[in-house]
């Protein structure tokens, strides 16, 4: 009796059906997983890439100084300050209150100008002058010209120029070496603690009008006139209440802001290519913080000079190679 021939290995081999489906989605997980980024794509927003070189003129802007050495913790919190004005400007965008070519400010100032705010109220402003009242206490103080010269030679001559009769401001843009010597020697109104103190108590002493006598310093020779001096006082609600109102709607921006950069973070998935990053980022969008709230957009402020330390990298300098 002749037995039957097992049938032979298909094209597949002996995968079977079960080696089959596996080979597939195995085939299928390779066509979906996404490309690395290029070596100098900084972030994604949405579906675009935004290039280190972007960041780069970022900072140059913002900080003028491009050789200047920034610390790992200031490039973070500035890189997320540029990622945040790309969210709030493809929101913007998408919302067609601008262009895709428009200014990031354009855009913060388009989407504030959409979301209103509610108007302030009298009892809002009289509320906080209450609560703050403490911050509108003005403490002594004067206005003060000077006159500073090199020598003393000129100074004594400048103190016999006055004493002669000519005024003082006269005399401050003839033979003053200060940068106030073109508006007289006014440096503006100044308290106690505006001052260095080897000058605080011989400014305090003078009388409106009169002159010090000459006072030395390691820089130069001073000569000091008060030209009025300002008893402590509170400021007046009346008197204070612009301020507060430009107070209030600076926090009513910045709430609105932060909510809108929490929505352009849902809707637009932002992430940051850290490999690609050449300083060490620490910023809200790392893989580490990525389920925490966003931070409040804010203004951009130059960093400190000196505020490189052992983390410390350039600003402008280019993505690694990978």
């Amino acid at each position: 009796m002749s037995g039957r021939r097992p049938a032979p290995p298909g094209p597949l081999g002996p995968l079977g059906p079960l080696g089959v489906v596996l080979v597939m989605a195995l085939a299928a997980a390779c066509r979906q997983r996404p490309a690395p980024p290029a070596p100098d794509v900084a972030a994604r927003v949405g579906g675009g890439e935004i290039r280190y070189a972007e960041f780069q003129e970022y900072l140059s802007h913002t900080m003028g100084d491009a050789d200047t050495l920034v610390a790992s913790d200031v490039l973070s919190q500035l890189f997320d300050q540029f990622l945040e004005e790309r969210l709030l400007l493809q929101l913007a965008v998408d919302r067609r209150l601008v262009h895709a070519g428009s200014l990031p400010r354009q855009a913060i100032d388009a989407l504030l100008r959409q979301a209103g705010g509610a108007p302030l109220a009298a009892a809002e402003i009289a509320a906080y002058y209450s609560q703050h009242r403490e911050e509108f206490s003005r403490p002594e103080r004067v206005r003060l010209r000077q006159i500073l010269t090199e020598d003393r030679r000129t100074a004594l001559q400048a103190q016999q120029a006055i004493a002669r009769g000519e005024d003082f401001a006269v005399v401050a843009r003839r033979l003053s070496h200060d940068a106030s010597a073109s508006a007289g020697g006014y440096q503006g109104e100044l308290a106690r603690a505006d001052l260095p103190p080897a000058f605080v108590d011989i400014i305090f002493a003078l009388r409106p009008g009169e002159v010090s006598r000459v006072v030395p310093a390691g820089y130069g020779f001073h000569l000091f006139q008060v030209v009025e001096r300002l008893p402590a006082e509170v400021v007046a609600l009346a008197e204070a209440r612009a301020e507060i109102a430009d107070r209030l709607r600076r926090q009513q921006a910045d709430r609105l802001l932060a909510a809108l950069v929490r929505q352009a973070r849902g809707d637009y998935n932002p992430r940051v290519y850290e490999r690609n990053l050449p300083f060490n980022y620490e910023g809200s969008y790392s893989e580490t913080h990525l389920h925490e709230p966003a931070r409040p957009a804010r203004p951009v402020r130059p960093a400190p000079d000196g505020a490189a330390d052992d983390g410390a990298a350039p600003a402008p300098a280019p993505p690694p190679a990978r």
